[in-house]
């Protein structure tokens, strides 16, 4: 089943990618795989998948030493500064840095590792009061503070659009979050790069591929609804 799901979803991308001539080879598939157990996630990564989302610092610390070691695991979910230690020498990129506290403290661990960590700065581009990340309005200043943390790289932008039943209500807002990416590009700003955009997921993915998505984030379309009677949390 879990194959046949990624089937689908590979037709899905490569059929948004022609659609406005792009190359596959320009998105990444995250596979969200939160509380998923690592059998399903083994499965997934024999068909060929090597990006896994998380949302929760325990799963990835519970699943990391579980799974082949070139697993590229991306943080995806809100931070809080004192659980950084846990996963700075795990994952390949966190997603979800929203303040310049979260950002200072992904810098001293970074630093005490002795790497750079590819951080993306998580937008809430919609507005919601129920969501994180900067306001759009607050975004430009907060890349600049950023930009003089030496052991971080910012990369570009994250967002989680609204939920909706039709996809195309989300263009807006893929679009807006493009444009904000672009706008910072313009600035200049040192160590600040906007090449990659983590926007749409398994609702919504194919539109933000046609709006200029390089990562998209599908965990239903993979691996089925997810089971929230399981919490985990450190």
């Amino acid at each position: 089943m879990l194959k046949d799901n990624l089937i689908n979803v590979e037709t899905t991308i490569q059929t948004a990618c022609e659609k406005v001539h792009r190359r596959r080879s320009e998105i990444t598939l995250i596979a969200v795989s939160k509380t998923k157990p690592v059998e399903m996630l083994q499965e997934v990564y024999d068909a060929g998948v090597r990006d896994f989302g998380e949302n929760k610092v325990q799963e990835i610390c519970e699943k990391y030493d579980k799974l082949p070691p070139d697993i590229r695991w991306h943080m995806i979910g809100h931070l809080q500064r004192n659980k950084v230690k846990y996963i700075i020498d795990k994952v390949c990129m966190i997603h979800s840095v929203d303040s310049y506290r979260l950002a200072e403290e992904i810098n001293i661990q970074a630093k005490k590792r002795r790497i750079v960590m590819p951080v993306l700065m998580e937008v809430n581009i919609a507005g919601e009061q129920t969501k994180y990340g900067v306001s759009k309005e607050d975004a430009i200043l907060l890349a600049q503070e950023m930009s003089h943390l030496d052991n971080l790289h910012v990369q570009g932008l994250m967002a989680v659009a609204p939920y909706v039943e039709d996809p195309e209500d989300n263009r807006k807002y893929f679009q807006q979050i493009r444009k904000l990416a672009v706008d910072i590009q313009r600035k200049n700003i040192d160590n600040i790069d906007m090449h990659a955009l983590s926007i749409g997921m398994t609702g919504d993915y194919a539109v933000a591929i046609e709006e200029g998505a390089t990562m998209v984030r599908v965990g239903t379309g993979i691996f089925g609804e997810r089971d929230y009677s399981i919490r985990r949390d450190i």
